[in-house]
């Protein structure tokens, strides 16, 4: 029997309203529990309950801003780029997002994960350090020149959109570095203060009483204090005000800061891990960090992000080093040193860790005098290529090909490359041709590959051609000398709080 609408009553409808019940009762079940189950598994990860995605909260940004020429993916090992963002928009001006209407990078972390699962490494790039910024996406589809000596946080400003410009951060990343990003994951102020309020709070140590003025030096009074000198325990708008405190700790600057917030995350580990698995905990923890997260399309999905998150689940704290980029100070800007830069990059390409060793933990053992060379079995026959110098240095092309010729490759030339910028060594392949790059890269140790589309082998030397170990003197696995003060100034995530807090 039908009603007026059409709608079947009677005893038949009592049934099925019944079961209709019973099914959107179990729905919202089936979903928890799913959630649930999930991140148990992510926090057994460590800091990979960072990456996932909840409901689509997490925002991506387009790969159209992309650059086109991209370094060569990574043989071993995950790197992602963490950005910082001090957006006044949505809930972020009220905790102090920057002024105007602009995205602005605060601060930028290149998060390198180990290949054995084991180990990882934080490289901190100071804001105001100069860099190259490479051609970049602008709103309108059109791209920028080339900025020469420019300050790397203005890249995510490239376009001068309220989200900021992650892509163009990642293409200067990649261009300054050699690596190719794997992941970049934009996070602001208000997801950065909900998560620290979702874990309860993270225990960090202040070195001296902190006023209101250290942390907005236009002020006339000192203020009130907001932080007293000791070890205590921070969330919220307390926890963002420490990351953020530049002036009345140490020498004042930037790089003082980036040591603090160094020790910040290391301390947010240590509690994300202490807290151990807590169902009550796991959603609001997850819906903080989503909420408020700007990531690149391969984050896009659950499936991709559990990956990422259980390829960290056993890294220890102890094997956890953050640093900073090997710096000197250029009038109030920051310049990078080299060659310890380049032996930096050129260790994580390698998958080394910052002091020189496996990433498994075991130091690379010097080659036996009576081995014969890797290099020596590497023949040229049959391969041609086209050598080229992208450094300032002069001669390296003629020594490359000098090397090439006496494998057996013919060299078709020998000269500069269009730019003399180039941060690591490449060889180009084209079509079909991948097997025989591959063979000029093992005389070249930490060169990668680049596909083209027109034929023949290409060997541009980059700045890491001149700290690598010649192919002739040892095995392409040798490792670089590491620089000791990178590897003296680290802080592993669990040190003592109090430890290493300002430069200066």
């Amino acid at each position: 029997m039908t009603g007026r609408d059409g709608e079947t009553t009677g005893s038949a409808t009592a049934e099925r309203t019944d079961a209709g019940r019973q099914r959107k009762g179990r729905r919202p079940l089936r979903i928890a529990l799913v959630v649930v189950v999930s991140f148990l598994v992510l926090l057994g990860g460590g800091v990979g309950w960072l990456y996932f995605k909840l409901n689509g909260n997490i925002t991506t940004f387009g790969a159209d801003g992309l650059s086109d020429n991209r370094p060569e993916g990574n043989a071993a090992g995950q790197n992602v780029l963490v950005i910082g963002s001090d957006t006044r928009s949505g809930g972020n001006s009220k905790l102090g997002g920057g002024t105007g209407d602009v995205g602005r990078s605060d601060t930028a972390l290149l998060l390198h994960v180990y290949a054995d699962g084991k180990h990882a490494v934080g490289v901190s790039i100071p804001r105001d350090t100069l860099v190259d910024i490479p051609p970049c996406r602008l709103p309108d589809g059109k791209w920028t020149r080339t900025q020469r000596n420019a300050m790397f946080n203005s890249a995510f400003s490239v376009g001068e959109t309220a989200q900021g410009n992650p892509a163009c951060t990642q293409n200067t990343v990649e261009k300054l570095t050699g690596l190719r990003m794997d992941h970049t994951v934009v996070i602001d102020f208000e997801g950065f203060s909900r998560m620290t309020s979702a874990v309860g709070g993270v225990q960090v140590c202040v070195p001296q009483d902190v006023y209101e003025r250290d942390l907005s030096p236009s002020r006339t009074t000192r203020g009130k204090r907001i932080f007293s000198k000791g070890v205590q325990t921070v969330s919220g708008q307390k926890a963002l005000d420490y990351v953020r405190i530049r002036h009345g700790i140490g020498d004042g600057s930037d790089i003082g800061r980036i040591r603090r917030q160094q020790a910040f995350i290391s301390a947010l580990l240590k509690k994300v891990k202490s807290r151990g698995i807590d169902p009550t905990t796991l959603y609001p923890l997850a819906d903080a960090a989503t909420k408020s997260m700007t990531v690149d399309p391969g984050l896009g999905s659950a499936k991709k992000l559990m990956s990422f998150a259980m390829s960290m689940k056993d890294i220890d704290l102890h094997n956890t080093k953050f640093v900073t980029i090997p710096w000197r100070y250029q009038g109030e800007r920051v310049a990078i040193v080299q060659p310890d830069a380049d032996g930096l990059w050129a260790d994580i390409r390698a998958d080394r860790t910052i002091d020189g060793k496996a990433a498994g933990g075991k130091k690379d053992e010097p080659r036996d005098p009576a081995t014969p060379r890797a290099t020596s079995t590497v023949s040229g026959a049959g391969i041609s290529v086209n050598v080229y110098n992208g450094t300032t240095t002069p001669g390296l092309a003629a020594r490359a090909a000098d090397t090439l010729r006496t494998h057996g490759f013919t060299v078709t030339g020998a000269t500069n490359a269009d730019t003399q910028d180039h941060a690591t060594t490449v060889v180009g392949y084209g079509p079909g041709e991948r097997d025989r790059a591959q063979t000029v890269a093992r005389l070249f140790p930490g060169a990668g590959l680049r596909p083209a589309t027109t034929s023949g082998i290409s060997l541009t030397l980059g700045r890491t051609y001149l700290t690598a170990p010649s192919p002739d003197a040892s095995t392409p696995s040798a490792p670089s000398t590491p620089s000791s003060h990178v590897a003296d100034d680290a802080r592993s995530a669990d040190d003592d709080p109090c430890s290493n807090l300002s430069y200066g």
